[in-house]
């Protein structure tokens, strides 16, 4: 099975780096293409047994999975120049153009027999680079084997979820933009430690690591945040004290405050 990948950016260039540690592909299963000759030599810098293309005609020819990894509004371009070259009977197409509704997919990608492309929408998160995205992911015109198959592929580098497409801009919310709110509260903790006396990468490092616990706490235990929060909230003691001060700046409505921002309506 071989997947063709057009576009060798931050997102393009993470889905080639991830799947070609994993299992369902080797590296000279995947093909990308990108006009930028950096991101092409960067892609082989890591992996030089990922074929490059500098056009994406040549990337897909042989392809089982056709992959947009493209800005939204350079959809169009590559569907007008790709679009008669595929073979619809066996090659999925799968966008990961954030805003790109497959109803605008299917206008784009028509197939003359009238069977209808195979069609999925997916939103991953950069953690796809190492493994560990979060990837929503809605089809059409998909049999139960292609959802199983786009699930495999993308479980081997992180947690693929299917859902209904009208979630997904949530779900986008949540995880795709979701990732750099973390970075930020990463980034304020670090700020907030040096404040108290610590040293910027000695605080990373703690900061890191406490998040990995709470994960790993809360996938150990299958409970809700609030009963971890209680486990560590000594009554008159400093941690509610803390969380007391957070809410008070308006931490949770905060975040309520930027998902609901970064949700597109």
């Amino acid at each position: 099975m071989k997947i063709s990948i057009i576009g060798a950016g931050n997102m393009g260039g993470a889905i080639a780096r991830g799947l070609s540690q994993g299992t369902v592909f080797s590296a000279s299963d995947i093909s990308i293409s990108d006009i930028n000759e950096a991101n092409r030599q960067a892609i082989k810098a890591f992996n030089p047994s990922i074929n490059c293309f500098e056009s994406n005609s040549d990337c897909i020819a042989g392809a089982d999975i056709v992959v947009l990894a493209v800005k939204p509004w350079l959809v169009e371009m590559v569907a007008n120049e790709i679009s008669d070259k595929l073979d619809y009977s066996r090659q999925i197409i799968l966008s990961i153009a954030a805003g790109v509704p497959v109803d605008q997919l299917r206008t784009l990608f028509p197939d003359k027999d009238e069977q209808g492309a195979t069609i999925f929408r997916m939103i991953p998160n950069t953690a796809i680079d190492v493994r560990e995205s979060f990837s929503c992911i809605a089809s059409w015109n998909a049999t139960e084997e292609q959802e199983a198959l786009i699930l495999s592929i993308f479980n081997e580098v992180g947690k693929a979820m299917l859902v209904q497409e009208s979630q997904m801009n949530a779900f986008m919310s949540l995880s795709s933009c979701g990732i750099a709110y973390v970075f930020r509260y990463i980034r304020a903790s670090t700020e907030g430690a040096v404040e108290l006396g610590l040293y910027p990468n000695v605080a990373k490092e703690v900061v890191l690591q406490t998040l990995k616990g709470a994960v790993a706490l809360m996938e150990a235990n299958g409970t809700n945040p609030e009963v971890e929060i209680d486990k560590v909230t000594t009554p008159g003691g400093i941690t509610i004290k803390g969380l007391n001060e957070m809410e008070q700046a308006g931490f949770t409505a905060s975040v309520i405050k930027g998902l609901k921002a970064s949700y597109l309506k």
